[in-house]
């Protein structure tokens, strides 16, 4: 690969890349362009960092067994986030060692993907989870959850992760009944040991109360709206006024989870979710993309659509996949374009538009042909 590209002709300006870094960027002839740079034609399309999903599951079947994946298979599958501009993700619960796999075969240049975070396996109250013949029908790979009782089981469980490599930790508060609800004290056990280790927590509510109870005990993230618990009270919006807490709001999800139902149920549920997101966006709070993949497709348009319904702009969702989960997750290096930044970055025929092309670390690894087939043009050559 040239050592240096030229992304030309963009409408928010040029940008050269040097290796996996971002040199210069604006009207080609404020930099000097190397002689021996590619130029890679990006006309009337926007360039926008690469795009962040924070709520992804590597918990599907498809994934599973995932050393014994063929290339193939593995390419096609990871398209699901480079196709639409995802140049990293966080995901919030899968299997870790299978995840870590993943995630290697990405790094050594096997196989053109995101950067992958992870949580590893979840946490949840005992009795919580579903019997495994339900998981099958979901098309979930078998995992193993840890049922936490107590503070000492959720130190223990807490440490055993942080100590195998992941990047972050996760937590059910409730199970989708509401009749097992993960220990307070226990929850503000595995708060502490994550936060003494420096990384993120997240917590999955089903409940209002939920909410509430990983506010105060100090949650960094809000994996979900809770629209089944109807408009969030005074207190969840004044704890985010007086927090730096993030929500990923999942609006989508709602929308398939309760595809079976009346288009009544529908239309009800999806408004309270979208109104949730309106009422802590409006107290202040902070909000990061995700989609629940996994539980949901690929394709984020539905997820747009019901942000812009919430009142978010364009650039207030693109900030939520960029700059956002940047500075939230302290990735110094990513989320904005400028000198010195990692080469992540989307073309896109407009802001949450038709991707053209997804670079990671300077490399093409998606791009959108004429035919409508995808490439990756430097898959195989290499972290």
């Amino acid at each position: 690969m040239p050592p240096f590209r030229l992304l030309a002709g963009a409408k928010n300006g040029n940008v050269l890349i040097d290796g996996d870094r971002i040199v210069c960027l604006g009207d080609p002839s404020s930099f000097e362009i190397p002689a021996d740079a590619e130029r890679i034609d990006c006309s009337g399309a926007t360039i926008s960092p690469g795009f962040c999903n924070a709520h992804v599951h590597f918990f599907e079947r498809k994934w599973w067994n995932a050393r014994a994946i063929d290339v193939a298979d593995l390419r096609v599958q990871l398209e699901d986030f480079t196709r639409f501009g995802v140049t990293w993700v966080f995901d919030l619960s899968s299997a870790w060692e299978n995840t870590s796999i993943v995630r290697e075969r990405i790094e050594r240049g096997e196989v053109a993907g995101p950067r992958i975070l992870s949580t590893g396996e979840g946490m949840v109250a005992p009795g919580s989870l579903p019997p495994p013949m339900v998981m099958a029908v979901m098309g979930l790979a078998p995992v193993s959850l840890a049922e936490i009782a107590d503070a000492q089981q959720a130190a223990r469980a807490t440490r055993g992760l942080l100590d195998a490599g992941v990047d972050g930790v996760k937590v059910f508060l409730s199970s989708n009944s509401g009749h097992e609800i993960f220990d307070e004290r226990a929850l503000q056990a595995v708060v502490d040991e994550t936060h003494a280790a420096g990384k993120p927590l997240f917590a999955h509510p089903n409940t209002g109360d939920d909410v509430l109870a990983a506010l105060r005990a100090g949650v960094d993230v809000i994996a979900h709206t809770t629209p089944r618990s109807g408009p969030w009270c005074d207190d969840i919006l004044d704890a985010a006024r007086a927090r730096r807490t993030a929500l990923i709001p999942t609006l989508a999800l709602w929308k398939q989870l309760l595809r079976h139902d009346r288009a009544s149920v529908q239309s009800q549920t999806i408004t309270v979710a979208v109104e949730q997101l309106r009422a802590w966006r409006e107290a202040g709070g902070i909000v990061i993309f995700g989609t629940d993949y996994g539980a949901v497709g690929a394709d984020p348009g539905d997820e747009y659509e019901l942000m812009m319904r919430a009142g978010m702009t364009t650039d207030e969702i693109v900030a939520s996949m960029t700059s956002a989960p940047a500075d939230f997750f302290a990735q110094t290096d990513r989320g904005r374009i400028a000198p010195g930044y990692d080469a992540d970055l989307a073309v896109l025929d407009e802001p949450l538009g038709n991707v053209r092309m997804t670079l990671r670390k300077g490399r093409v690894i998606y791009k959108h042909t004429n035919r409508g087939s995808y490439n990756c043009p430097d898959e195989g050559r290499g972290p």
